[in-house]
């Protein structure tokens, strides 16, 4: 199962169930057991945690579920926005090579197809001395998963028309990865931004957004370096943190 590949996945932990991927690459941390590209992939994850405190719940063996370390110490902590927009892109990438020509990165790194979520990102970062020491990459996305009990999920099957071969799929995440995050370390961080927002979803739209209980009509203008949405409404530009703003769908 090892990707080609310089370090992403080249260190591979498979547990057929846990708890939470992200807590075992943080106990593996802990125990200074794992290399930089250490990956964790599960068939089963029974906590699995998503942006703003959610659940992230799979199906068994039918959905990528994963965690990959990175050591991105050339990353000052204002500037890990950066890795968001890498990581958000390389599954982009498979989504794309799958012929997913609609998905889309939803702010902050969610990933839809259409109106529907695809999967998700969470990034937890270590920070040391002003710079980033350690970043846990939790990555979930439905790949063979038909049914689900929310209406606004999808996978990739309901897509294509077809199940996928799981493990090539994860395989070539992993190359994916290691190859924007290398873009990332060489300082192409105009690339991956200006790509970023070719992605992201309903980028430059007229939308309506909901910031507290107050519903208005916005457009995305794009992220600023701390990672915070930038939303035209009326004549005056406004940048939102993670929970301040939500996408109406």
């Amino acid at each position: 199962m090892l990707p080609n590949t310089l370090f992403v996945g080249q260190q591979l932990l498979f547990i057929a169930s846990c708890a939470s991927t992200n807590s075992e690459a943080q106990q593996l941390l802990i125990k200074n057991e794992a290399t930089e590209g250490c990956a964790v992939v599960t068939h089963r994850q029974t906590q699995g945690r998503g942006q703003r405190g959610n659940s992230w719940e799979a199906e068994p063996g039918q959905n990528i579920t994963l965690s990959v370390i990175l050591s991105p110490s050339f990353l000052a902590a204002r500037q890990q926005f950066y890795l968001n927009m890498a990581v958000s892109l390389a599954v982009l990438d498979l989504l794309l090579e799958q012929g997913l020509q609609q998905a889309r990165v939803k702010w902050p790194n969610d990933l839809f197809f259409e109106d529907k979520k695809l999967g998700g990102i969470l990034i937890e970062n270590t920070v040391n001395s002003q710079a980033l020491q350690h970043s846990i990459i939790g990555i979930g996305l439905n790949v063979n998963q038909t049914h689900f009990a929310s209406s606004t999920a999808t996978s990739v099957a309901n897509v294509c028309g077809h199940t996928l071969d799981l493990e090539k799929l994860t395989v070539r995440l992993l190359e994916l990865l290691e190859k924007r995050y290398l873009q990332l370390r060489g300082g192409h961080t105009a690339r991956l931004k200006y790509e970023y927002l070719q992605g992201l979803y309903r980028y430059q739209e007229v939308h309506p957004f909901k910031i507290g209980s107050e519903q208005v009509q916005g457009q995305i203008q794009g992220v600023d370096e701390a990672g915070r949405l930038a939303v035209q409404i009326g004549q005056e530009l406004r940048y939102f943190d993670l929970k301040e703003i939500a996408h109406v769908i």
